[in-house]
């Protein structure tokens, strides 16, 4: 087995602000398993827009603005009692990080000993007593942002694929997401989806998802990425600012998967059929939307909001990789000590598919 050394790389969130809360170390003391949780050595971690938003306290309710409005700065009107994804006040330092693919290189009390060398992908949210109750890896526990990391061993899913590490990071968090919106709006073979932001982690996840159950896809993107969106599955690709309404009238799509919001929320109940379903994980266009109740009642319209993962969800997903269903889409990779240039890069919105960080040795 190989020796697991006392300390380790990683990045310390050290508050609420720019990138000047993000601390790289060399001298974090390795975490030790617990009782039913594992030790992975870390191959490849993705960056996210949840990442980038805990920073900068985009979660507070003080905040309306989009996302990459305070991604270099973080936002002076946020306050941090309520800044957590949970509304709750963050605990700093952090190691943070939801994607994480790796090797287990050591067990706590009550894993079988067999695990050792396994490879895993990491399900991101631990799940709670409840339902809609979780802990989010990187979040309210430390995450993948290190050369090691500690999780519950059932959230550690084996996997068998040729894949690298780099390109299975990508997965985790931004399918998982996808796949668990796809879900909760029961999308069918041969339904009408209509997906935003179709171009990032999730969006992109989503139209490769989509595809796979056999809908008929329309994507919104920028024209500079609409080739890459439509290798991905996507039948039509419209401008991010595209007039919904004028191209497709007020009933057209069964299933509308969101994770812009903004001001662009009102015209996607419009297009969707009476009797349609809407699902949400995301706000990057701006948390803040107009509804008129008028469209969702008279319409018998279904709004879901997506952050739990559906207990099937992450199986499902392990079992589409390892049989090739869905393929990665990596946009870049950076070492960990580069994570400032890695995030800049994620808010220019500039690639398709994930930007993943390698710890390295």
């Amino acid at each position: 087995m190989t020796e697991i050394p006392a300390t380790m790389s990683a990045v310390l969130l050290t508050g609420n602000g720019g990138f000047e809360c993000l601390s790289y170390r060399t001298d974090v003391p390795v975490p030790q398993p617990r009782a039913g949780e594992v030790l992975i050595r870390v191959g490849a971690c993705g960056v996210n827009n949840t990442d980038i938003n805990t920073r900068t306290a985009w979660y507070s309710k003080s905040v309306t603005a989009a996302t990459e409005a305070g991604g270099g700065d973080g936002f002076a009107e946020a306050k941090t009692e309520d800044s957590g994804w949970t509304g709750a006040v963050p605990q700093f330092p952090r190691i943070q990080g939801a994607d994480a693919a790796g090797s287990i290189v050591a067990v706590g009390a009550g894993v079988d000993p067999a695990r050792v060398g396994q490879r895993v992908l990491v399900e991101p949210v631990f799940r709670g007593a409840t339902r809609f109750e979780a802990t989010y890896f990187g979040s309210e526990v430390d995450g993948a942002f290190a050369q090691f990391a500690r999780v519950p061993s059932v959230h550690a899913h084996p996997i068998e694929t040729a894949l690298t590490d780099t390109e299975l990071a990508s997965f985790p968090c931004a399918y998982s997401a996808a796949e668990n919106m796809l879900t909760r709006t029961a999308l069918a073979a041969g339904e009408r989806v209509l997906i935003t932001g179709a171009s990032g982690g999730v969006g992109s996840a989503a139209v490769q998802l989509a595809r796979r159950r056999g809908s008929d896809i329309t994507a919104l993107a920028s024209a500079e990425k609409a080739d890459g969106v439509r290798a991905l599955g996507a039948a039509r690709v419209e401008p991010r600012d595209a007039d919904l309404v004028a191209l497709f009238g007020q009933e057209h799509f069964d299933v509308v998967i969101d994770v812009a919001g903004g001001t662009g929320f009102p015209a996607l109940l419009q297009v969707l059929k009476r009797g349609g379903r809407y699902g949400v994980a995301g706000a990057i266009s701006g948390p803040i939307a107009e509804l008129d109740l008028r469209t969702l009642y008279l319409k018998d319209l279904t709004l879901y909001g997506c952050t739990i993962l559906e207990p099937q969800v992450f199986p499902n997903l392990v079992g589409y990789i390892e049989r090739g269903e869905i393929r990665p889409v990596v946009a870049g990779t950076y070492p960990l000590s580069q994570i400032v240039e890695a995030q800049r890069a994620f808010l220019t919105k500039q690639h398709v598919g994930k930007i993943v960080l390698v710890p390295g040795a």
